[in-house]
């Protein structure tokens, strides 16, 4: 892995009104990395995933993909918000899963992988469709294209939603909590999707509580809480010996 970030947040804080959610978040992740956060609810989770694509304001701080500073641009010594579209283009390469699968229900499988690249990214349509089928097959649902999302079962749905994602050709992909909104025999099959993603030198960003993930998949755990960065590191070493306390208590419930 390169040692250039392409995730950078230097003292990252966000308040929503007079409550605090994060106080004073840094973290590098290299291209190819795959990182898995982890912490219980109301730690901050999800809330900074939402800031690395500028789906939230920070207050202070900066985060920066690929070197550019989302949400901001410079002009002179001074420091723009960016207009809506202009943001919006920043965020063309990172793609992002949800805990809720928020595919078109008045769309085929097909439909909705191309939306983005065809209606967004401009990409002939005849070339969206080819990768769209590329990625359905990768998936495992190559004969589902022409379902609508009502005929697929939750963890079809959010396989699909993870191709739509892969299909904007991402340079970096967040999951927030992508298994929570699924029965427990379903989530699987997604995690299986995951783990393909991670070795394909995908850099890859993970909110979630599937501990057995992290363990096979990350090359390095974040275990947040309070708002915090409590501990990091390899899996093999904060799954199994850590060090910090509130850590310790967290894994605890997973043992």
């Amino acid at each position: 892995m390169s040692q250039t970030p392409l995730v950078q947040a230097l003292n990252v804080h966000k308040a929503f009104d007079q409550l605090e959610v994060l106080k004073g978040i840094s973290l590098d992740v290299a291209p190819g990395e795959v990182v898995v956060i982890l912490g219980p609810s109301g730690s901050g989770k999800s809330t900074f995933l939402r800031c690395i694509n500028n789906l939230e304001d920070i207050q202070q701080g900066a985060v920066l993909v690929d070197g550019e500073q989302m949400g901001y641009r410079h002009a002179g010594q001074k420091l723009l918000k960016l207009k809506p579209d202009a943001a919006a283009r920043q965020r063309r390469r990172i793609g992002m899963v949800f805990q809720q699968f928020n595919l078109y229900p008045h769309m085929t499988v097909l439909e909705n992988i191309i939306e983005a690249p065809v209606g967004i990214h401009r990409e002939p349509r005849a070339a969206a469709v080819a990768h769209a089928r590329e990625l359905l097959k990768r998936i495992g649902l190559a004969e589902k294209e022409n379902s609508y999302p009502r005929q697929l079962s939750g963890g079809q749905q959010q396989r699909v939603a993870i191709a739509r994602a892969l299909a904007i050709r991402p340079k970096l992909m967040l999951f927030d909590e992508p298994t929570s909104a699924l029965d427990p025999e379903l989530v699987g099959e997604v995690l299986a999707t995951m783990r393909d993603l991670a070795t394909q030198g995908l850099t890859m960003i993970v909110v979630t509580h599937e501990i057995g993930f992290a363990k096979e998949a990350a090359d390095r755990v974040v275990f947040m809480d309070g708002g915090h960065i409590i501990e990091e590191g390899p899996p093999g070493e904060l799954l199994v010996a850590p060090k910090h306390p509130r850590t310790q208590a967290f894994l605890a419930r997973f043992i």
